[in-house]
C-alpha cells in the first residue's frame, strides 16, 4: 500500500467527499461524464461503474483492500475504464445499476460494483467483493470480452431488457374507480410479522423505516375513529408501536450521549447499530416522534426529539440554513471507534457516579461489544433504576444528565468521523419537515425559525434558473423527482404552520414543473428523471417505499393537497390514478408501500379541509397544530386571500372556522372544540 501523495486522479477535481475519498487511489478513476464514457467507446474497454457514498464502511473496507493496491489498480486500469459513482449526487445512475446487480444476484447494496460495455450495458456485477475474488472476477471478464465478443453482447442485452422489464406497468388510465384498501386485512397480514419482544419487524438486521410506524399511527388513529379494527386488536397495534419506539429510543442505535440516530442495527435488540448518521434518518424520525408524542404524549418521545435536533443543529447545520448529508461510521479506520467506551475510561471520568451510570446504560454483559468495548444503551425506565440508588427520579436525571455532559467533552477531543457535507434538496426538505413536525408537537419557535431558515436556503441555494431545482447547493446537477416531492411536501407544511402563502405557491410551481418534465402520461406515474437530463440505458420510476418513500408515493399526497388548496380537481384525479396503480402491493406488501398506504387512507376514510378565517387565524391554528390529526389539511388567513380553499369565507370583523370536505363546506363555527365536533374526534 502506497501513501495517498503518490498518486492522484481524474476524481481530485470533484467535490464529492465520496469522490474526493478516492482521488489518490492508483486506480485511474473517472467521475462519470462524458470524457470517460468516449474514451472507454474509443478504447474499446469494458466500463467499471463503482458506486458507493461516503459514510459507507463497507466502501471504505474494499477502497483499502483492493482500491489502494498497485496490484489491483494495475489490472482496473489495463482492461477497464473505471469510473465511481456519488449514489448520493446521482441515484438515477444507481437506480439502473442496482436493478441490473439484483437481477443477476438476487440481492443488492453498497458498494455497489457493475462492470458494463463501452455503452453502458451492464454484463456483471456485485457489492463488496475480497480483493482476491475481484482480481479473478476482473481478468475473467477481460477474457470474456476479448473472446466471446458476441455471448457478451448478448448477454448484456438480455439484462438490459430485464432492466426495462421491471419498469413496465400496466395503464389504468382508462379505469374511473376508486383504490380502495382493506385495512383490517393489511393489519392482520403485517402483525403476523411484529417483533413483541423488541419491537419492530421479526427479522435483522433491522432498520427503524419511519414512514411504516407513520402508516400504523395513521391506522390506529382511523381505527379508532371507524371502528377499523376491534378493541383487542386496536390495544395489540397501540402496543406494538409504543414498544418499538421506546426499543429503538433506549438501543444502541440512537446515540445516548449526543443524540441522533444511525442507520440501522445488526441484531434483533437494536443494540449494534451500524454507525453512520444519515441526515435523511434523523429527519424522519423526528417526525416519527414528534407525531407519536402528539398522539400518545410520552416524555420519551419529546426529549429523543430534542436531543435529536440538538445534533442536527451541533452537527450537520450549515451556516446558511443547509442541513449536510451523513456522518461516517468510521473514525481511525474503526467503525463505531467515535461513540463506544471502555469501563476505565468510564470510572476514571465519571469517579463516584460511574455505578449509577453504568447501571442506566449497560456498561455490563448486556452492553458489551468487542475489543473492552461497550454500547450505550438502556433497558429500565428511569424509576426503577431511581429506586435501586435510592434516589428521586429527578436526582437520577440530574447526575446523567451531569454525567452526559461530562463524556461528550472528552468524546469530542476524539478524532471525529468524516463529515459528508453535501447539502442534498431531497434531505434538506425531510429535515425542514421535521423541524416543522418537532415545531407542532413541543411548540418551539426556534424549531419554526429554522425551518424558515432552510426554505430561504432551498430558494437560494438550490433553485435553478428555469424554477426548477438542484441536486445539491453548490453544483448545477439536474434535480430529481425526490427533491421536488419532498420539497412541495415541506413548503405545504410550512404554509400550514404559518398561513404564508408564499409558500403555498412555491409548493404549485414546483408541481407544475414537474408535470412538465417528469410526468409520463401513458402510465400517468412519474419518471425519477426530468426529460431535460442525462439520457441513461433505462429511465427509471421510483414506487416503491424503502427508507425513504418514494417519490411516486409523495407526489401523490401533495397532488391531493395541492388539488384542494386550489380547487384543481385534476391534479386528484392524476393522484388517484397513480393509487390505482399501486393498490395491490400496497395491500399484499404494505410495509414496503407504506406511505401509499397513507394516501390511501386520504382517500377511503373522511378527509377535512380547515379553513381558519379572521384577525386570530393564526393563533387559532395552534389549537390544530398541537394535536394528532392526520386527515386534515389546515388553511388560513386574517383578510381577503386569492386562494381559492378560501374565497368567499373571510367577513369582516369576525372569526370564524370552516369544516369542509371536497371544498363543501358546512356552516362556520367559531371554536375549535366546534369545528373538532364536526369532524367526529373522538378524544
Amino acid at each position: 500500500m502506497q501513501s495517498d501523495k503518490l498518486f492522484t486522479n481524474a476524481l481530485i477535481h470533484e467535490r464529492s467527499p465520496y469522490l474526493q475519498q478516492h482521488a489518490h487511489n492508483p486506480v485511474q478513476w473517472y467521475p462519470w461524464g462524458n470524457e470517460a464514457l468516449e474514451k472507454a467507446k474509443s478504447a474499446d474497454k469494458l466500463i467499471i461503474i463503482s458506486i458507493g457514498y461516503s459514510t459507507c464502511h463497507w466502501c471504505h473496507v474494499m477502497e483499502r483492500e483492493s482500491f489502494e493496491n498497485e496490484e489491483t489498480a494495475a489490472i482496473m486500469n489495463k482492461y477497464f475504464v473505471c469510473i465511481k459513482v456519488d449514489r448520493e449526487e446521482r441515484p438515477d445512475i444507481d437506480q439502473v445499476y442496482m436493478d441490473a446487480v439484483q437481477l443477476m444476484t438476487g440481492h443488492g447494496g453498497w458498494p455497489l460494483n457493475c462492470i458494463t460495455l463501452p455503452d453502458q450495458r451492464p454484463i456483471y456485477g456485485g457489492t463488496y467483493f475480497p480483493r482476491a475474488q475481484w482480481h479473478d472476477v476482473l481478468l475473467q471478464l477481460a477474457n470474456f470480452y476479448s473472446t466471446d465478443r458476441e455471448k457478451c453482447i448478448q448477454y448484456a442485452e438480455e439484462l438490459t431488457q430485464g432492466i426495462h422489464r421491471i419498469e413496465s406497468i400496466v395503464s389504468k388510465s382508462n379505469e374511473n374507480k376508486l383504490a380502495t384498501i382493506n385495512l383490517k386485512s393489511v393489519f392482520e397480514s403485517w402483525s403476523k410479522q411484529f417483533d413483541e419482544t423488541y419491537g419492530g419487524p421479526s427479522r435483522a438486521p433491522k432498520f427503524p423505516l419511519p414512514n411504516t410506524y407513520e402508516f400504523l399511527l395513521q391506522l390506529h388513529y382511523h381505527s379508532q375513529q371507524q371502528n377499523i379494527l376491534s378493541e383487542d386488536q386496536n390495544q395489540s397495534l397501540k402496543k406494538h408501536i409504543q414498544l418499538t419506539l421506546k426499543q429503538i429510543a433506549y438501543g444502541g442505535i440512537y446515540d445516548q450521549l449526543g443524540g441522533g440516530f444511525a442507520r440501522y442495527s445488526t441484531d434483533m435488540q437494536w443494540k449494534i447499530p451500524h454507525f453512520e448518521k444519515m441526515l435523511y434518518d434523523n429527519a424522519q424520525l423526528v417526525s416519527l416522534y414528534s407525531n407519536a408524542y402528539k398522539y400518545m404524549p410520552d416524555d420519551l418521545y419529546r426529549n429523543i426529539v430534542k436531543e435529536t435536533l440538538d445534533f442536527i443543529a451541533r452537527e450537520l447545520t450549515s451556516p446558511e440554513g443547509g442541513f449536510y448529508s451523513a456522518l461516517d461510521a468510521d473514525s481511525e479506520g474503526e467503525e463505531g471507534k467515535f461513540y463506544v467506551w471502555t469501563k476505565d475510561e468510564i470510572e476514571k471520568e465519571l469517579g463516584g457516579n460511574a455505578l449509577i451510570f453504568k447501571n442506566y446504560f449497560n456498561v455490563n454483559e448486556k452492553g458489551y461489544w468487542e475489543n473492552e468495548n461497550y454500547i450505550l444503551l438502556r433497558n429500565e425506565a428511569d424509576a426503577t433504576i431511581a429506586q435501586r440508588h435510592h434516589l428521586s427520579v429527578e436526582q437520577l436525571q440530574k447526575i446523567i444528565a451531569e454525567c452526559k455532559q461530562q463524556l461528550m467533552k472528552v468524546r469530542d477531543k476524539r478524532i471525529r468521523p468524516g463529515l459528508d457535507n453535501k447539502q442534498i434538496c431531497s434531505w434538506n426538505a425531510l429535515m425542514m419537515k421535521g423541524y416543522l413536525d418537532a415545531y407542532t408537537a413541543l411548540d418551539e419557535p426556534r424549531y419554526l425559525k429554522t425551518a424558515q431558515l432552510n426554505a430561504e436556503f432551498i430558494l437560494k441555494h438550490l433553485s435553478a434558473h428555469d424554477g426548477g431545482l438542484l441536486r445539491h447547493a453548490g453544483h448545477n446537477g439536474e434535480a430529481f423527482l425526490d427533491d421536488y416531492a419532498f420539497s412541495i411536501e415541506a413548503f405545504i407544511s410550512l404554509y400550514q404552520c404559518t398561513f404564508n402563502e408564499s409558500y403555498l405557491k412555491q409548493a404549485h410551481s414546483w408541481t407544475e414543473y414537474v408535470l412538465k418534465n417528469f410526468f409520463d402520461k401513458a402510465n400517468g406515474l412519474f419518471y425519477y428523471t426530468s426529460s431535460n437530463g442525462e439520457i441513461l440505458i433505462a429511465r427509471k420510476f421510483e414506487l416503491q417505499d424503502n427508507v425513504i418513500p418514494s417519490s411516486n408515493s409523495a407526489m401523490a399526497k401533495n397532488l391531493f393537497m395541492l388539488s384542494r388548496y386550489f380547487t384543481l380537481h385534476e391534479y386528484e384525479t392524476i393522484a388517484q390514478k397513480m393509487l390505482l396503480h399501486m393498490i395491490k402491493e400496497v395491500e399484499m406488501r404494505t410495509p414496503w408501500y407504506s406511505n401509499w398506504g397513507q394516501f390511501a387512507m386520504y382517500l377511503n376514510y373522511s378527509f377535512y379541509e380547515i379553513c381558519i378565517c379572521g384577525s386570530k387565524a393564526k393563533t387559532l391554528i395552534h389549537d390544530f397544530l398541537k394535536s394528532y390529526y392526520p386527515n386534515i389539511l389546515l388553511a388560513g388567513a386574517e383578510k381577503e386571500s386569492d386562494l381559492p380553499v378560501l374565497k368567499n369565507k373571510i367577513i369582516d370583523n369576525e372569526n370564524l372556522i370552516y369544516v369542509c370536505t371536497n371544498n363543501a363546506c358546512l356552516a362556520p363555527v367559531k371554536s375549535v372544540n366546534e369545528a373538532l365536533s364536526l369532524i367526529n374526534v373522538k378524544e
